[in-house]
């Protein structure tokens, strides 16, 4: 497990939504029924039940015509929630993710939570291979109005080319970046929302989304305590990919 220094809480932190991911190849006999099984264990603290849809369809240019493959797709799991919303269960053919919505608690509380669930998921879908974990952390940035310069408040930023206008309505901008001490990879994707009045006031902020990625691909045996160090170390990376994002005069945002 790499070691990192422990990390600043914020009393207001910009977490919008956590989720963990794990992806696992399940035995041929195991389908919707089984999931649906998961919550009868759940449905004291997860009462709420929705079925879990997915699509895929194609377009691709072939010597010079256009052919759009047929859209297939359909239920591929559950979606358990809790009676606010907060936190979801994800019950799928293709694996198990956890969601924690705002507020966000700490990562101890999250992760716990996360890993009671899997194991009921493990016992019940009894995958033989964990081929990719993940998390991802949404944060929303409150900045405020007038911004002179993004660099004030986050590290990676669009540049426009010298020359243009330099005024800026809207961005996307997503980054895949290797992690140079372990197998991880990271997504940071950066975009920003309208501005919005902050209520009781004339002041107005600007969100600024900083989705951070963190995921690793591998084979892990489900019932492996290597898969939650290695959870402990993505966590490290997260952190260490935010806390380089954004500046001393952004965090004092989330004090």
């Amino acid at each position: 497990m790499i070691q990192l220094p422990e990390w600043q809480r914020f009393p207001k932190a910009p977490i919008t939504e956590a989720l963990l991911d794990i992806r696992v190849k399940l035995p041929s006999d195991i389908g919707l029924d089984q999931l649906l099984g998961l919550h009868e264990q759940i449905r004291g603290d997860y009462p709420q039940q929705r079925e879990r849809k997915s699509w895929q369809g194609g377009v691709a240019l072939k010597d010079g015509k256009l052919e759009i493959s047929p859209v297939t797709g359909g239920a591929d799991g559950y979606l358990f929630s809790s009676l606010d919303g907060r936190q979801i269960v994800q019950a799928k053919l293709d694996g198990f993710t956890f969601n924690r919505l705002a507020p966000y608690d700490r990562w101890e509380t999250f992760r716990d939570e996360a890993k009671l669930h899997w194991g009921r998921y493990r016992n019940l879908a009894r995958p033989t291979i964990i081929t990719r974990i993940a998390l991802r952390y949404i944060n929303r940035l409150p900045l405020p109005l007038p911004i002179k310069d993004f660099r004030d408040w986050i590290n990676t930023t669009p540049e426009i080319a010298p020359g243009l206008p330099q005024g800026l309505k809207t961005f996307f901008m997503r980054l895949e970046i290797p992690h140079p001490t372990t197998a991880a990879i990271g997504i940071i994707t950066e975009t920003m929302q309208a501005p919005e009045v902050i209520a009781g006031s004339d002041r107005q902020i600007l969100p600024l989304i900083l989705d951070i990625d963190v995921l690793q691909e591998g084979e892990f045996t489900p019932d492996s305590d290597v898969l939650w160090s290695t959870f402990e170390d993505l966590r490290n990376v997260k952190n260490e990919f935010f806390f380089k994002s954004v500046t001393d005069r952004a965090k004092e945002l989330f004090q």
